[in-house]
């Protein structure tokens, strides 16, 4: 049951009620942005709600028990203050919303009606529809680990451990020549063919400066190094930019030991049976059915 405020309610039950709605919006890296769907701007808890910012609920649900419940929000893009390049980027990707009702006559008579996070985002002919996940969706995240014969660590974090600074693993360079979204091609990277495909490529000039994009392909060619991206680029690349490049890793235990010597730090379970091993038909006589390890 929720609990609404005294003041609050007391306002509610009256003939006429002032109310709207206020969203605050924090992204991961803790910039937040205030929007209202009233007339003025809005000011409470240390955060400036925007007013005509084109920014309005458009649909909103409820659900009982673990049901993923959430809503929707839409508006127009430059005026909300919220740019597509912003948008795809990633800024915004998994950012939380707090969601309001608000006496605008007496902002201290406010309900935090929600908290949620940021999901899909629609945009066309500059707007945006934005899905807002009720705090439920968590539940459907993986947590923790996984029995499964690939490594869980991600390459570098403090799982691993592996020292991405250090040179035999990452290398700056600069585009010498690109298609301009998705792939590019360097000089002066100096590492093996293949060494940075499943690795990642950081922006470090540019437009695109400050995003990340893991590398579909690294080809190195006579001295040229050319990489395919996975994701489109949000702004178009310019020749001169510059990156940083980090080594690859597929996860599995042989590259964990051959490429990075790593296996102390190995989070999977290589010798684990897969399916054909599972599902397959023993045959009499055959070694290692004998019940001990098929790793003597």
């Amino acid at each position: 049951m929720r609990n609404i405020p005294l003041n609050l309610a007391a306002h509610m039950a009256d003939g006429a009620t002032t109310l709207c709605h206020c969203w605050k919006l924090i992204r991961r890296d803790g910039v937040s942005f205030g929007f209202t769907d009233h007339d003025r701007d809005l000011d409470f808890g240390g955060t400036v709600f925007a007013a005509r910012s084109g920014l309005e609920a458009a649909e909103a649900t409820a659900e009982l028990g673990f049901v993923v419940g959430g809503g929707e929000v839409s508006g127009a893009l430059m005026s909300a203050g919220l740019t597509e390049d912003d948008i795809s980027s990633g800024l915004y990707d998994d950012a939380s919303v707090e969601t309001w009702l608000v006496n605008w006559n007496n902002v201290e008579e406010r309900l935090l009606l929600d908290i949620g996070s940021i999901g899909e985002i629609r945009r066309s002919d500059g707007s945006f529809i934005a899905e807002v996940r009720g705090l439920m969706h968590r539940y459907d995240e993986e947590r923790g680990r996984l029995f499964r014969a690939t490594c869980s660590a991600d390459l570098g974090d403090a799982k691993c451990r592996v020292n991405l600074s250090s040179p035999a693993y990452a290398a700056t360079g600069a585009v010498t020549r690109t298609d301009g979204f998705l792939g590019i091609a360097a000089s002066g990277i100096d590492f093996a063919d293949g060494w940075c495909t499943g690795g990642k490529l950081t922006w470090l000039s540019g437009s695109n400066a400050g995003v990340s994009v893991e590398i579909k392909v690294h080809r190195a060619i006579g001295g040229t190094d050319e990489f395919d991206l996975w994701q489109r680029a949000p702004q178009a690349i310019q020749a001169g930019d510059t990156f940083r490049v980090t080594a690859g890793c597929d996860k599995t235990h042989g590259m964990c030991r051959r490429k990075f010597r790593n296996v102390a730090n190995f989070r999977g379970f290589p010798h684990m049976p897969g399916n054909d091993f599972i599902i397959r038909m023993p045959r009499q006589g055959e070694p290692g059915l004998d019940g001990g390890s098929f790793f003597k």
